[in-house]
């Protein structure tokens, strides 16, 4: 259960089909995130993670 905020909603929904991917970060490193949409606007979601330790 991963919430996010929509940007399109205005409001913290539950990601569908959330995926873990590496994004871009300062310094050339990678940060972790989750990708996926909005279940009732079909909006692209992102939750930035915090590094695996």
């Amino acid at each position: 259960m991963t919430e996010a905020y929509c940007v399109k909603c205005k409001a913290k929904r539950e990601i569908k089909d959330a995926k873990e991917v590496a994004m871009k970060g300062k310094g050339g490193s990678e940060r972790r995130a989750l990708k996926g949409s909005c279940p009732e606007c079909s909006t692209t979601m992102f939750r930035i993670l915090g590094s695996k330790k």
